[in-house]
């Protein structure tokens, strides 16, 4: 494959391939199943189910609506959507959910180009935001929501842009990540049968103790299967002013993978007025590996 190949704008989108291999059902599952932490996480889910999160664009009379957007890369508009109920109609009262109402999630099916982005509703349910694509390429778009009422989900459909796009193979198995200045030392193993993930903060040799709360909370981290693109968007252990839980230089999770593969995180966390975010690659196997030391950092900021 050419390095840098030129795409055409193209119909569809990859959901249907998605849908057939996995089968399409109830969102259910998710990549980590964070439900013996103390913090609510978007998905109290269960692991049973053959459909992790993110992989379907109805579930439960739920639809992501067509995807509106710019059809070429490095072109300004808006990007567009709705939810709508099992009648049809246009979903427009939401459960809020870690200070905002609807959370959206975009990545470049290679996992680069992550976004964690907030849009706004109008009064007839559709969510829209300013948006321009950095390059060609297909994205899978997530929107992670509750209907006043009705269940937490994450819905997702794919957008195939035109543009100059250039195919990153998945980064090597990474436990730390500088961004901006940044470090974050990842410690713990990602496996089928669960345990501690913890996330250390420090700048310049030196712990960050004064992190700021970013959508109530210290931390946020979605995890994406590579491949099919899973998805889940969990939180830490413990909220800000909860008397116990200490803003940095630590943010913990308890993770457990549904499945042995290679997974990509992306860790938002907020300090100095600025969020950024890093980007961590984990091989989650049948059985706890033995934690190594780390290796060449990786990350981006936003």
């Amino acid at each position: 494959m050419n390095t840098a190949t030129k795409l055409t704008a193209y119909t569809g989108g990859l959901a249907a391939i998605f849908a057939a291999a996995l089968g399409v059902g109830a969102a259910v599952g998710s990549p980590i199943d964070m439900s013996t932490t103390t913090h609510e996480t978007h998905a109290a889910t269960s692991t049973e189910s053959a459909t992790p999160a993110g992989l379907q664009i109805s579930d439960q009379g739920y639809t992501l609506t067509e995807i509106t957007a710019p059809a070429a890369a490095d072109t300004p508009g808006t990007l567009d959507f709705r939810i709508t109920e099992p009648s049809g109609a246009a979903v427009t009262e939401f459960t809020e959910q870690h200070d905002k109402a609807l959370h959206l999630i975009v990545v470049r099916t290679d996992t680069t180009e992550f976004r964690h982005v907030h849009p706004t509703m109008s009064s007839d349910g559709t969510w829209s935001i300013d948006w321009s694509w950095p390059t060609g390429g297909t994205y899978r778009v997530f929107a992670d929501f509750q209907p006043s009422g009705g269940p937490a989900l994450t819905l997702g459909r794919n957008v195939d842009v035109a543009g100059d796009y250039s195919p990153v193979p998945t980064p090597s198995p990474s436990r730390v990540a500088e961004v901006d200045g940044y470090r974050v030392e990842l410690a713990g193993d990602l496996s089928t049968s669960g345990g501690p993930l913890t996330l250390t903060v420090s700048r310049g040799g030196q712990p960050v103790t004064d992190l700021q709360p970013y959508l109530g909370a210290y931390g946020h981290l979605v995890a994406l299967r590579t491949g099919d693109l899973a998805y889940l968007h969990v939180h830490p252990q413990g909220e800000p002013g909860d008397g116990v839980t200490a803003p940095g230089p630590d943010i913990v999770f308890h993770a457990q993978a549904p499945s042995s593969g290679t997974y990509r995180l992306f860790l938002d966390f907020r300090h100095e007025n600025t969020v950024r975010t890093a980007e961590f690659t984990l091989i989650a196997d049948e059985a706890a590996p033995t934690t190594t030391a780390p290796v060449e950092p990786a990350g981006h900021g936003h």
